[in-house]
């Protein structure tokens, strides 16, 4: 029973992963790639998906760059559990998160899995995570900023200016650009991965203990729900990417992917002794502060308020509705907790 339960609440902590938190990271490059066959996208994000996957559970998760663990939650799981898994013993309790997640997701609300999952499995972790989190927004928005305003004039005024077209050189060109940004892209779907895959992996136990036929049917799992995934073209969360400037231009697109890849890259090592680069985050609160940060650079530099939804109604929308999904998550964690009877002292040590 305990088995089952673990494989059901992977198969849906699996999707509702996927379908909320990948859109992060895969959204610019299903929109600026909608004139492709889904099944092309799916094949190429599910080949860095099985690479990665192989070689975290091969121990080489180290060569994906950062502080990151030889394991199949690239170090996270140990972080959570430095003595073992405290609760090896599994209930129906545990299949509640990835549901709610769910509902969640299919009306638009960019909710953290870090906090809705994670925090089930190990409560005493969520003010870290927390702290991590919210200094990710941060800099992430900061960085987006500088960044956008330094290149915007440059870079997204002529992107807006000259639409791609092929043979007019390589600055208006497709299949220039398309390999550009599919790198990019590639670089950040790993980064992703070895971030929030422990997400997934935690309902499979500890990393160590996990064999290979139960890693076949991760493995097989993830990639077809992936395949889904991409056959919908990214669900409800995806409105949040289009409604940004010109994200359907794959130059824009891959400029937000190499970016929100450098910044996860960057917050896999441990800095300052402000976070720890092992704790888990969400990476949805970094995507919400690259994504503000760069449109707020954009509409100062090249003055695009005319006709456009108010800036600071779009920017604290996405906030109110990560927090939304924060505060749910809190909350079903507190409830779930009481309803098992177990120590909610640890959460605050």
């Amino acid at each position: 029973m305990e088995f089952a339960i673990a494989l059901i609440g992977f198969s849906l902590a699996a999707y509702a992963v996927v379908g909320n938190d990948c859109i992060q990271t895969l959204g610019t490059f299903l929109s600026s790639n909608n004139h492709r066959p889904w099944w092309q996208l799916w094949l190429f994000a599910g080949s860095i998906m099985a690479i990665t996957l192989i070689m975290g559970y091969m121990g080489l998760g180290s060569y994906l760059g950062g502080a990151a663990a030889d394991d199949l939650t690239f170090g996270k799981f140990t972080k959570l559990f430095p003595e073992g898994n405290p609760f090896p013993t599994l209930s129906w309790w545990y299949v509640l998160p990835p549901l709610v997640l769910l509902a969640i997701t299919r009306i638009g609300i960019p909710v953290s899995t870090t906090f809705l999952v994670l925090s089930f499995f190990s409560i005493k972790s969520l003010p870290s995570m927390l702290t991590k989190s919210l200094g990710g927004y941060g800099v992430a928005f900061l960085f987006a900023l500088v960044m956008y305003l330094v290149l915007s004039k440059v870079t997204e005024s002529y992107f807006l200016r000259n639409p791609l077209a092929e043979g007019k050189g390589p600055m208006r060109s497709r299949r220039f650009w398309s390999i550009l940004q599919w790198i990019s892209t590639g670089f950040l779907w790993s980064q992703w991965l070895t971030q929030d895959l422990v997400n997934i992996m935690v309902y499979l136990g500890s990393p160590t203990e996990v064999g290979p036929g139960t890693f076949a049917f991760a493995l097989v799992t993830l990639l077809l729900l992936l395949g889904l995934i991409f056959y919908q073209r990214g669900g409800r969360i995806q409105d949040i990417v289009l409604a940004k400037t010109n994200t359907t231009d794959i130059r824009s697109a891959t400029f937000i992917d190499f970016f929100y890849a450098l910044t996860l890259l960057f917050f896999k090592y441990d800095s300052l002794g402000i976070w720890d680069g092992g704790i888990p985050m969400s990476t949805t609160w970094v995507f919400l502060g690259m994504l503000a940060g760069r449109e707020v650079a954009m509409r100062l530099q090249l003055k695009l308020n005319e006709g456009r939804q108010n800036l600071a109604v779009m920017v604290f929308m996405d906030l109110g509705k990560a927090t939304i999904g924060l505060v749910i998550s809190i909350l079903l964690v507190v409830l779930l907790y009481f309803a098992e009877g177990r120590d909610l002292t640890l959460l605050f040590g």
